[in-house]
């Protein structure tokens, strides 16, 4: 079954690919164009003599183009899938150099598998005594950044702004030699805050969090295994994939995949994928990582919906999740949101569990995009409202809305609304 539109172009990796996808999604610009339940495959005309061989793997999806573009996908497989999106491709056998492309792809694979079997169970002994290690000096560094915060909190935040967000990058240089990962970001977004509007407030506010957490670390032993977890994972330490898919909790739904947000940082890209379990009413957060020019996880199309098991990380306010097995993502033409207030009750539940959480999945349903002191925001008819994040240009969301209200998935922070995906006219749009 062809992909929507929207679905595809939720694989391009900049505005610009998508723009020129668009362009070349005619029938015109294809020669030897068929699909298959597996592949969709074609020649486009390019500036040389010999056009390019363009071919998309499904499943994956995977992407192969002979042009030159490092760029994944490229415009000729966006170009490529539109055109089948839009139902002008016939299905067909593949030919020789796309079995042969599938047939190596799946060879890979199954190599892939008999090397981590061969490879067989890891060194438990050595393993633990690394872990040992790590744990050792995690402790120092939280030992060392009590000591600093309590130091730097007593002092007073006078002559700060010159100065502080040098010394807090410097502390976060050390947390960093600790392999304290969660302490160490939350110490460099201290100091993008230092110098901003209003900055001593929200400062403070950073620096308790992470005094909260330090001190939460040195309890570990005596809290709730499920918040012990959480802290665990603020720290920086990680979860084993194969422990989230044997130990973690599995909940079988029809999911509604609300929206997805891309960020770089660090030179990686990470995708997050929200969805919403229908029946169970459950929200998940699914993580996808990939260096710049390579494409994210695209199984998870916004606007769809998914029949899957769920396999939850543990913590005390459960929310990322691997996808343990799955369907068919399917278009979902409409979707049934909550109200503000419900969506702020959600969030606080979800703060009084997790202190530390960042980011919230809301889903509203007839609300409005409407200016706001000099921002914009999305009401309600009452005139409650939420306002977006400062880098927000609704004209999407306008445009879509046209003044009537809308049902929008959106990410809640402190900094606001980032809105994600809409739905008009029977059909979700990726803003």
């Amino acid at each position: 079954m062809p992909w929507t539109a929207e679905r595809v172009a939720g694989l391009a990796p900049d505005p610009a690919s998508a723009k020129a996808g668009r362009a070349l999604a005619a029938p015109a610009k294809w020669s030897g164009a068929g699909a298959s339940e597996d592949a969709v495959w074609g020649f486009c005309q390019g500036s040389g003599k010999k056009p390019y061989q363009t071919c998309v793997e499904l499943a994956e999806p995977a992407f192969r183009c002979s042009c030159p573009s490092r760029k994944f996908p490229c415009k000729h497989a966006l170009g490529l899938l539109l055109l089948w999106s839009a139902g002008q491709i016939d299905r067909a056998s593949p030919p020789e150099w796309v079995h042969t492309w599938l047939a190596e792809r799946a060879d890979r694979a199954r190599r892939a598998e008999k090397r981590a079997e061969a490879a067989g169970p890891k060194d438990e002994e050595a393993a633990a005594r690394r872990a040992a290690e790590r744990v050792t000096r995690v402790e120092g560094g939280v030992a060392e950044l009590k000591v600093w915060l309590t130091d730097r909190i007593g002092a007073g935040f006078a002559g700060f702004d010159r100065s502080g967000g040098e010394e807090l990058r410097t502390v976060a240089a050390r947390m960093v030699d600790a392999q304290a990962s969660g302490l160490a970001g939350g110490l460099r977004r201290a100091a993008g805050i230092v110098g901003r509007r209003d900055w001593p407030e929200a400062l403070l506010g950073e620096l308790s969090l992470l005094y909260l957490l330090a001190d939460s670390a040195t309890r570990l032993a005596s809290l709730p295994p499920p918040l012990a977890e959480t802290v665990r994972t603020r720290l920086g330490f990680s979860v084993e994939t194969a422990r989230v898919l044997e130990q973690g909790e599995r909940v079988s739904d029809e999911w509604l995949i609300t929206g997805a947000a891309d960020e770089e940082n660090d030179r990686l890209l990470t995708r997050r994928t929200w969805l919403r379990g229908r029946g169970s009413g459950r929200d998940a957060l699914v993580l996808s990582f990939a260096p710049p020019g390579r494409p994210l996880d695209a199984s998870l199309p916004p606007g769809h919906v998914l029949t899957a098991e769920l396999a939850f990380y543990p913590g005390a306010a459960p929310l990322r999740a691997l996808v343990a097995e799955r369907g068919i993502p399917l278009p979902a033409p409409t979707a049934e949101g909550g109200s503000i207030s419900e969506a702020l009750a959600a969030y606080a539940r979800a703060m009084a569990e997790d202190p530390w959480l960042e980011r919230w999945p809301v889903l509203l349903s007839e609300v409005t995009p409407a200016e706001h002191a000099g921002g914009w925001c999305l009401s309600e008819k009452d005139g409650t409202a939420l306002l977006l994040v400062p880098y927000a240009f609704p004209w999407s969301l306008l445009a879509m809305s046209a003044g009537e209200p809308l049902t929008v998935a959106a990410e809640w922070s402190q900094a606001g609304l980032r809105p994600l995906t809409c739905w008009h006219d029977n059909r979700a749009v990726r803003l």
